[in-house]
């Protein structure tokens, strides 16, 4: 096999899995208004049985940038796939909120591979940075907003464990054909404009701090609106709503991401990453503190501004480690970037029940709001000390 066609194959599988890594990992959020109905037990305490899938997800994704390393990223992202299939099929039979708790774990834990691996991969075979990873947002988001709408249509058809058993046979099936179609890991570095010069760095800590608060604010109101977008909208759009409803509406809601993510791809070639991060931020507060103060079309429209900016700041997180950080040194960049953002997210589960029981979503959203503005106060530090310096900044300090 040619390495172009190594590199588009990779690309491919590499955007399916991504699409699959936030469907399955949302699925739950949407089954668990199903499962609260034929269980009798409390939104508050389902939804808090998710928290250790969250957890795993940021905490196991440090070390996958090293087993990338050493076992090779193809090989890691084929136990992604069969990994994640087998624990749809587990949660799938979990018949007691301890089952639940446990499989949900083993979840989060093969979701955990993605990112660190799959944006390496990613880098390492694009031929124009911006737009693949425009592309490969897109499918993200297709993933994280079909799932509501799947996942409610399978619930009330077949039952919600035809939710998970369905999403489980087509990993399983995406496993198979990645392992007899992508043989090895390749390089593109290379040849293509993923490997790009790095971009010199003159003041690498103070830059990786703001990045670095950016990323930990980001966990949480990325978290906190895709968890919790299906029950804000069952409260706040109209009680009588059915669930297939609420999915559809939330899938439109995450449409809007995905087309962010496009024109964000398209940017990222063009223009000046500090600045794109800077203009993108003012969104999450504006749209977080709208949906929070507001119900219907209001509250619809803040979600969607907040989405938007959500799923365009992953463009730009993405890319600036593509582009200010070695080749040698992105897996493990990739790792620590997903840790901090996805760590800081997992502890969103329990936040979410404790203040939606307190204050409604009024209160979840405004708390969201709240760690948006932080992303601003980071993005504003971060631009400044940019244009203070003679040279582009961030660091190479992964």
């Amino acid at each position: 096999m040619s390495p172009d066609d190594l590199s588009s194959r990779t690309l491919r599988f590499v955007n399916v899995a991504h699409a699959l890594d936030h469907f399955v990992l949302l699925i739950y959020p949407t089954a668990v208004i199903a499962i609260a109905s034929q269980t009798g037990l409390g939104y508050g305490e389902l939804i808090g049985l998710a928290t250790g899938a969250f957890v795993a997800f940021g905490l196991c994704s440090l070390p996958m940038g090293s087993l990338a390393d050493r076992f090779g990223r193809r090989n890691m992202l084929a136990v992604f796939f069969f990994g994640y299939g087998l624990s749809c099929f587990g949660v799938a039979s979990a018949a007691t909120p301890t089952a639940f708790a446990i499989w949900l774990c083993v979840l989060g834990l093969a979701s955990a591979i993605y990112h660190p691996v799959g944006s390496t991969m990613l880098v390492t075979h694009a031929r124009r940075l911006g737009h693949d990873l425009g592309i490969n947002g897109v499918w993200g988001n297709f993933g994280a907003a079909s799932a509501s709408g799947a996942t409610a249509l399978l619930a009330t058809t077949l039952g919600w464990q035809a939710a998970f058993v369905v999403p489980g046979l087509v990993c399983l099936a995406c496993g198979t054909a990645f392992v007899a179609m992508v043989p090895g890991d390749g390089d593109g570095e290379a040849r293509k404009a993923g490997g790009a010069a790095i971009i010199p760095v003159t003041r690498p800590m103070a830059l990786l701090a703001m990045f670095g608060v950016a990323i930990f604010a980001g966990g949480i109101t990325f978290n906190v609106t895709t968890i919790s977008l299906p029950k804000v909208i069952d409260e706040g759009v109209g009680q009588a709503l059915s669930l297939t409803l609420i999915g559809s509406i939330a899938t439109a809601v995450f449409v809007f991401g995905a087309l962010t993510q496009l024109l964000m791809g398209r940017l990222v070639d063009r223009f000046g990453l500090p600045s794109l991060f800077l203009g993108l931020s003012v969104l999450q507060p504006l749209g977080l503190g709208l949906a929070a103060a507001s119900s219907g079309p209001l509250l619809l429209l803040g979600l969607v501004l907040a989405i938007a900016a959500i799923y365009g700041q992953v463009v730009i997180n993405d890319a600036m480690i593509a582009r200010y950080v070695p080749a040698h040194q992105r897996a493990k960049a990739y790792s620590l970037r997903y840790f901090v953002g996805f760590t800081a997210s997992g502890f969103v589960v329990p936040l979410i029940a404790l203040l939606h029981d307190r204050g409604g979503f009024g209160l979840v959203l405004g708390t969201a709001a709240a760690f948006g503005g932080l992303i601003w106060v980071a993005a504003f530090g971060f631009y400044r000390l940019v244009r203070s310096d003679a040279q582009p900044v961030l660091a190479a300090a992964a």
